[in-house]
């Protein structure tokens, strides 16, 4: 089981990691299923990850009490509005694009809604 676990851990690491650099993957939600898999799998793996210099900061802001980090905020929100930017410039219907917006306006009031974290 804890090959499953560790796999499982792995695969949400890999996830997380293209969410860093791509606009379309929120990052947090799969480091914090990464961190759930390797604390099943591995201690070694667990304490690897939360101290990581990039991993761990998101983990411990949102353990602390669901935080986010201003510039991870502002971040979404720039990806969010260029991803809505897109679906217009590539001419979706009304109808596609209404419920997009609506989607993406409650991920939006989501995000803005969480404390921010400390720097």
């Amino acid at each position: 089981m804890r090959f499953f676990w560790a796999a499982s851990g792995i695969l949400a690491l890999c996830f997380g990691t293209v969410g860093i650099v791509s606009p379309l993957v929120p990052p947090v939600p799969f480091l914090l299923l990464a961190a759930f898999c390797f604390a099943q799998s591995s201690p070694a793996l667990h304490h690897w990850l939360v101290t990581h210099r990039v991993f761990g900061p998101p983990i411990a802001d949102w353990r602390a009490g669901g935080a986010i980090r201003r510039p991870a905020k502002w971040a979404a929100t720039a990806s969010i509005a260029l991803v809505f930017g897109v679906s217009v410039f590539a001419g979706f219907g009304w109808i596609i694009l209404l419920i997009q917006a609506h989607v993406l306006a409650a991920v939006l009031l989501f995000i803005w809604t969480r404390p921010d974290a400390p720097r």
